[in-house]
């Protein structure tokens, strides 16, 4: 080995020696436990996947009319997905759709307040048309080892006085209602 390549590696070490001490010695005095953290880590038999935590449902287009006539949409379906289940943890869940009643119908979750339309209600349901009451738990619905997708619907129902009445007010509508999961 030749004296310009035992220099360089000397000279190397002692830089990076250098900056280490630089930074310790270049610290800033700290507060003694003046930050704290707190959570409790659980087991979940499933996972949503990133990115499917919220769902959007577009009803398009409702013509009044079609509801005088029927008092409700076709349903309108969507899914939740909730993969890597562990059954050893469950192997059932049962669903909570929580939000505003709609006063004039019972189960059904209220259009929010910035909605211009009127007379209407949102309803939910299991793929069967079983109706799936607001703030109540569904029924359990059966789980499998990995990916399940749970199928439901959606519809937009017109209040009995508004569809008597043809009272039913055009605009847009929004309603928002959260989920939420128990597993046995």
């Amino acid at each position: 080995m030749g004296v310009k390549e035992r220099y360089w590696r000397r000279a190397v070490r002692l830089g990076v020696a250098g900056a280490m001490l630089a930074g310790v010695i270049g610290q800033p005095a700290a507060a003694e436990e003046n930050m704290r953290f707190h959570g409790t880590l659980v087991a979940e038999p499933c996972v949503i996947p990133p990115g499917e935590e919220e769902i959007q449902l577009d009803f398009g287009t409702i013509v009044d009319k079609y509801l005088y006539l029927n008092t409700r949409t076709h349903s309108q379906p969507f899914a939740l997905h909730l993969a890597e289940c562990d059954l050893s943890l469950g192997n059932t869940v049962s669903i909570t759709f929580s939000g505003t009643e709609n006063a004039k119908l019972p189960g059904l979750l209220a259009l929010d307040g910035g909605s211009s339309a009127s007379g209407v209600g949102i309803g939910l349901e299991t793929q069967e048309g079983k109706a799936l009451p607001l703030n109540s738990a569904s029924e359990k619905f059966r789980l499998s080892a990995g990916s399940n997708m749970i199928n439901l619907q959606a519809y937009v129902k017109g209040e009995p006085e508004a569809i008597q009445n043809k009272s039913i007010g055009r605009g847009t509508f929004s309603a928002v209602t959260t989920f939420t999961l128990e597993y046995e």
